[in-house]
């Protein structure tokens, strides 16, 4: 079992940055495939960004892309989301999942076994 908690989350100007993290306890870090969802008020929750435990090979949703940057700390047992030219669009309860250990990663909400409690983050126009 691994626990996830997520920080960083807070209000920011519209192209201001921001860098959520996400620390797990409970077991090493390192075989877990890594994503982050995000849901907005009255929206379903979407995909963000993944990074595969394997080769750290990542993928991004096309509406973020150029902008959010994925990335991993093994030995900090950590998962970074750096977000950059911040929209009033990206406003969002933001989510860390991982998957089961050595599991392919994927973009699929629904593959992803471990989900921290979520950090708030408002953009302001």
């Amino acid at each position: 079992q691994v626990q996830l908690v997520e920080s960083g989350g807070g209000l920011v100007q519209a192209g201001g940055s921001l860098r959520l993290s996400c620390t797990a306890s409970g077991r090493t870090f390192r075989s877990y495939s890594k994503g982050w969802f995000r849901q907005a008020p009255g929206k379903e929750r979407e995909f963000v960004a993944a990074i595969s435990w394997s080769n750290g090979s990542t993928y991004y949703a096309d509406s973020i892309k150029g902008r959010f940057t994925i990335s991993r700390d093994n030995a900090k047992n950590t998962v970074y989301l750096q977000m950059n030219s911040l929209k009033p669009e990206d406003t969002a309860v933001y989510y860390c999942a991982a998957t089961y250990p050595f599991t392919k990663v994927t973009t699929k909400e629904a593959t992803y076994d471990y989900w921290g409690p979520g950090t708030q983050v408002t953009v302001s126009s």
